[in-house]
Formats: structure tokens, C-alpha cells, sequence
């Protein structure tokens, strides 16, 4: 395990309780952004206190542009620095991803430790991925994202054998093995970029084995509602209550990580699996989103979306203008789409949620269970739509095939007759060729 200045300020302070934070962010004119600074600055704050900080300041700049040295400007920074010593914290934390260049120069007017948004996401990540899985692609990320801010500072230098000269061609030393030597700053590079060739292999496998299982489903026509939605929106309440699983659902920026599928039946008895996806955030690193793919994949190659909205969240629209900005980066943003308005108990009149703003939106409170049968009956319909119509009149002989059309599709008009039995409905385009020699018009 490679050990970083970082890694060792971090088991420094291992045993002193909360890390005490402060926040920063700048409100920048020339960004193009839904979201107040504020707003974003308050998410901030439950992302630090999710990996287990404790808040204690707060900074929030205004600038055209962010300063390319310190972020926040010379200024202000040094500011921060008398203020950082005055609350006596352990950590800053940025609302941005800073820039090496601008985490080097930070790092050296500072006493604490450096960290931004994209940092802090990763850590909450690493703490609550449990699967191999999860843990391989959070690991991959973490690592893509430390390679370029490795600091040359205590940089020690190693040699490959004794040499009395640092010069190529110098005296002394054994044949072959002269020069300067690789300092520890370059074998931690090497270490690293050797780390993430062997992490994207196996992630890579990973990848093939999800995709064989998604052709064993595509086999057997099952569709697939994947659930997704801004993180602490109530999605893994939601799938517990739907599935009858028993996902980890706290209050909490990013619960779970491992996607979960369950075997579920709708209301018009079509079997689908549901899977339970991991939630977005703004400002989501991309190095995150290309880590991830394997498991979002799952979304992209699913029959439906599921879209949670946390209704009673004063953001809420911005929330899922968020998620629709992720979906559009997937390619997964022409899915046909269900919205789950959640999160109706929390509001003074659940009677006035507007359904317009979202596509096929049904208010519901998975936690006292309301709507919920109103919803599973929208997915339904929603899935029926993107079937193939049939008429068909299936032999007696041929049972299978009435049983598979009950359980895979949407029946509509049922009639036993003479000749066997007449179905009307609309079935996965997947099993169209099974009932094609039995078309009743």
C-alpha cells in the first residue's frame, strides 16, 4: 500500500474524534450553473458531515473567475489561513475540484489539510462500497484522481545500486546501474499507473460478466426498471418497500453503492426486475462516472427509469435537472421515464404537488407506503407502451406459451374458443418470434 504525506496526516489524527472542517466555496459570474452558490455550499456541508466531519466555518467568495493560484484569490486565502488557525481544523474543504496547482499552493498556506469536493465524494465512496465490485472502481477513481497531485515535496531519492556519482557516466558504481537513481515520488507513479492498469482489467471483467448477465435476462424477456435519482432522494426506501429487499436506507449522502436487483410482479401481474442504482449528486466527478460505468451500465441497457424525487427538498427541480444531465452523459436520456414525487408526508398539502413538471409523475410517500400501487400501475403502463401489439390464438397443446405471455407481457382480452385460446395483448419485442406462427389476423 502506497503511504502519502496525506495518508499520514489522515492516521495522525485517526484517534482525535471529528475532523474539524471548514468550508469554501466561490461564486463564480461566468458560470453556467442551476445552482446558488449557497445551495451548493449547504450540500457541501452534508457531504463533509457524511464522512464524518464536523462543520465549524464556513467562506464564500465572490470572483468573475476562479483564481488559477489559490482558488479564492491571495487575499481571501490568507484569510482563510488566520481563520483555519483561529478555529484550530484539521481539514479545508473546497466546493470545487481544485486544480494541482491550486491544492500545492493551499497546502503550503495552510496548516491543515487540502481537500475538495471531488476528494470528499471519493472518501464517502470508499467508506461505503462493500461489494469487490464497488470497491475496485472507487479505488480506480481514487487513485486516477491522486496520480497528478503527488507532491515532490520530501521527495527521497532511492538507487538501484551504489553509485558514487548521481550523473550518467560518472565513476563508481556497478556496470549498468549508474545514474541517478528513481526517486520515491517517481516509483510512486510507476506503483500507481501499474495499480490502475491492473484495477481497469478487472474492472474490465467485471464489465463482461455484468453483460453476461444481462443476455441471460434479455433470454428469458424479463424487463428491467432501473431506479435512479439524486442521492437521499428515498430511492433505496422505495426498492426495500417494492422488493421486499433490505437495502441500507439512511439519511445519509450516498447509503448504498452496490446496485441490487429483485424479482417483482406489477399490478398487471407482468414479472420485471427492479435494480437499485447508485445516486447522483451535482458536480458528480467524471473520473467517477468512467469508474462507475460497469454498474451504471445497468441504467443504460434497462427497459424503463425509475426517477425518485425528494419532493419535499426545496432543490427538487434542480435536483433532477442534475440527474437528467448524468442520464444525458450515459446516453440513457431517450429512456422511456417514470417519476416517483416522493416524499408527499413532508409537505403541508400533499394535494398540491405539481405532476406536470415530470414526465408520467405519481406522488408518493415510500415511507408510509401512499401511492405506491398508483406508481407500480404508471410503470406498467409506461412498460406496456414500448411492447409490440399481438393477436394470437395459441393452441391448447402449446400451455407454455399462455403462461409466458401472462408472466412477460400485458394481457388485454383473453377467450378460450375451438381452436385454442385467444390472447390479445402486447409483449417484450424480445419474445415477438415465439407466438409469430400463431397470429390471428
Amino acid at each position: 500500500m502506497l503511504t502519502t504525506k496525506v495518508d499520514r496526516l489522515i492516521e495522525t489524527g485517526a484517534n482525535r474524534g471529528p475532523e474539524r472542517a471548514i468550508l469554501v466555496a466561490v461564486e463564480s459570474s461566468n458560470r453556467d450553473t442551476v445552482w446558488s452558490s449557497e445551495d451548493s455550499l449547504s450540500e457541501l456541508d452534508a457531504l463533509a458531515r457524511t464522512a464524518g466531519a464536523e462543520v465549524v466555518g464556513t467562506i464564500l467568495q465572490r470572483l468573475w473567475h476562479l483564481d488559477s493560484n489559490t482558488y479564492l484569490g491571495k487575499g481571501r486565502a490568507q484569510e482563510l489561513s488566520e481563520m483555519e488557525k483561529q478555529l484550530k481544523c484539521d481539514l479545508v474543504i473546497f466546493d470545487d475540484e481544485l486544480t494541482p496547482t491550486q491544492q500545492r499552493n493551499l497546502e503550503k498556506m495552510l496548516d491543515a489539510r487540502v481537500v475538495d469536493r471531488t476528494a470528499l465524494i471519493l472518501d464517502i465512496f470508499a467508506q461505503h462500497a462493500h461489494s469487490r465490485e464497488g470497491q475496485l472502481q472507487v479505488e480506480l477513481a481514487q487513485l486516477e484522481y491522486r496520480l497528478p497531485r503527488l507532491s515532490g515535496q520530501d521527495v527521497e531519492f532511492t538507487r538501484q545500486a551504489g553509485g558514487s556519482r548521481g550523473a550518467a557516466g560518472g565513476v563508481g558504481g556497478a556496470i549498468g546501474v549508474r545514474g541517478p537513481g528513481e526517486t520515491k515520488l517517481e516509483i510512486d507513479r510507476r506503483r500507481i499507473r501499474s495499480r490502475i492498469s491492473d484495477l481497469k482489467a478487472n474492472i474490465e471483467d467485471v464489465r463482461k460478466q455484468r453483460a453476461i448477465h444481462r443476455r441471460q435476462r434479455a433470454a428469458q424477456a424479463i424487463p428491467v426498471i432501473a431506479v435512479v435519482g439524486y442521492t437521499n432522494a428515498g430511492k433505496s426506501t422505495l426498492f426495500n418497500i417494492l422488493a421486499d429487499a433490505n437495502v441500507l436506507a439512511e439519511d445519509k449522502l450516498f447509503a448504498t453503492l452496490d446496485p441490487v436487483t429483485r424479482h417483482i410482479v406489477l399490478p398487471n401481474h407482468q414479472e420485471v426486475l427492479l435494480t437499485d442504482t447508485v445516486g447522483f449528486i451535482q458536480k458528480l466527478p467524471t473520473r467517477l462516472i468512467a469508474a462507475f460505468r460497469a454498474t451504471l451500465e445497468e441504467i443504460i441497457e434497462a427497459d424503463i427509469l425509475l426517477e425518485v424525487v425528494d419532493v419535499s427538498h426545496e432543490n427538487a427541480i434542480e435536483q433532477s435537472e442534475t440527474v437528467q444531465e448524468i442520464l444525458d452523459d450515459l446516453g440513457a436520456q431517450d429512456k422511456p421515464h417514470v417519476t416517483a414525487l416522493n416524499k408527499i408526508d413532508l409537505l403541508d398539502d400533499p394535494e398540491e404537488v405539481d405532476t406536470t413538471l415530470y414526465p408520467n409523475a405519481v406522488p408518493i410517500s415510500a415511507l408510509d407506503q401512499q401511492g405506491l400501487d398508483e406508481l407500480m400501475t404508471m410503470a406498467a403502463e409506461v412498460l406496456t407502451q414500448n411492447m409490440v401489439f399481438v393477436d394470437v390464438l395459441i393452441p391448447y397443446t402449446k400451455g407454455d406459451l399462455v403462461e409466458l405471455f401472462h408472466r412477460r407481457g400485458n394481457v388485454e382480452d383473453e377467450e378460450h374458443q375451438e381452436g385454442g385460446i385467444h390472447m390479445i395483448g402486447r409483449i417484450p419485442r424480445s419474445l415477438h418470434g415465439f407466438y409469430s406462427h400463431y397470429f390471428a389476423y
